[in-house]
Parts: structure tokens; C-alpha cells; sequence
């Protein structure tokens, strides 16, 4: 598996020829969007009205609230925050189930997710968590989330980098809050290649920053 970083909330995860874009976001905000074709495109935040889920060829699946999904083998359950959504937009947070890795995408979450969804995020491998405050997850909350869940790794998003428009705090800050001075290394990978089998060996939580 290998995991590139474009900023705010969107990754690209591919497994083989299958490629998951999530979050995609327009050029307003001040970054590139990236520009690759992908099977699946996880949207955590969704405008009301929703059009309906595309299977067209050029965009791939398009996958924008709670349900159960199989797509070319990958393993999809999303799960509404009701607590976040309005009569405006629904906000969601996926599990992911590829190559035998479980991912967990808080995406544009602001609080802590609710007891009954925490309690699906068991055997997590690797966390995708807000880790830039405000307006999303305060900096705090998302270290003592972390901490409650107990990923293998974690990748920060949704926080300063250079060219966003809007504010946002710095990955210092997050790392501070988590485990204070012990990791400083903010300098960021490329990009993150991981197998399975370099999970199980892992006993302590690791963050990976990953640059856009």
C-alpha cells in the first residue's frame, strides 16, 4: 500500500491498480488538487442536496455517507455523525479494509466521535485524524482520541501547510499535545509505503507526517 499527502483531508491510497482518492477539495482554498483518475473517492463532508453515488468510469465510486460497501474487493463501512451533520451537509467517517490493513478516516470531524462509533473503531492499523484544530478536532482531543483508540500509525491532516487559505494550527502544536517533546521530526515523509506484515510488528503508535 502507498499513501500520498495533497492537503487538508485528501490522500491517495493505492493497492495495485486500485487507487482511493478521499476528500477532494477545489483550487479556492489556495492548493493544487491532485489530478489522477481513481476508483473510489470517499467524501467525509457532503453538501445537502446529495446527488447520487457515480459509477462513472472517469470519477470511479463515489461514496458519500453511512452504509456498507464492497468495491473490487475493498471493504468500505461509513458511519453518519448526526451530532455534526445539519439541514446544510452531512459529515461522516469511513472504515477501510485493504490488504488486510484497516484504515480509519475521522475526516472533517470536530469532536470526538460518539460512543457508539468509537466503539467500531477497534484493530485499527492506521488512523487519518484532523490534527490542525479548529474548525475541525481540537488539537488536544485528537492526542487523547488517538491514545483511546491505539493505532499502529497515524497521519495528521487537515493542518498548516504552506499556501492554505484558511487557518489553521501548525503540526508542532499536535505533536506537542500528543507526546510533547519526544517527536520533532516535522519535516515529513514523500509519501508512506507499508505492508501488513510491518504493522503486526509495530507496539507503539507512530505518527508519520507526509508532505503535500
Amino acid at each position: 500500500m502507498v499513501i500520498n499527502f495533497y492537503g487538508e483531508g485528501c490522500f491517495k491510497i493505492q493497492s495495485g491498480e486500485t487507487t482511493i482518492l478521499t476528500d477532494p477539495f477545489d483550487k479556492k482554498i489556495g492548493l493544487t488538487p491532485p489530478r489522477f483518475k481513481s476508483d473510489i473517492i470517499l467524501k467525509t463532508l457532503t453538501p445537502i442536496p446529495i446527488t447520487e453515488q457515480s459509477t462513472d468510469d472517469s470519477m470511479g465510486h463515489i461514496i458519500w455517507g453511512p452504509g456498507e460497501y464492497n468495491i473490487k474487493n475493498i471493504n468500505i463501512n461509513g458511519f453518519l455523525l448526526p451530532a455534526e451533520s445539519s439541514e446544510n451537509f452531512l459529515k461522516s467517517v469511513y472504515l477501510v479494509e485493504m490488504e488486510n490493513i484497516n484504515l480509519c478516516f475521522l475526516g472533517h470531524s470536530s469532536n470526538s466521535p460518539e460512543p457508539i462509533i468509537l466503539e467500531k473503531l477497534e484493530k485499527i492499523d492506521i488512523l487519518f485524524i484532523p490534527a490542525g484544530g479548529k474548525p475541525f478536532i481540537e488539537q488536544k482531543t485528537a492526542a487523547k482520541i488517538i491514545k483511546q483508540i491505539q493505532p499502529k500509525i497515524v497521519i495528521p491532516c487537515f493542518f498548516k501547510i504552506p499556501l492554505l487559505k484558511r487557518p489553521a494550527e501548525k503540526i508542532e502544536n499536535f505533536l506537542d499535545e500528543f507526546n510533547g517533546s519526544k517527536n520533532k521530526n516535522t519535516k515529513g515523509e514523500e509519501k508512506l509505503t507499508i505492508k501488513k506484515k510491518e504493522l503486526d510488528g509495530m507496539e507503539k503508535t507512530e505518527i508519520i507526517i507526509l508532505k503535500a
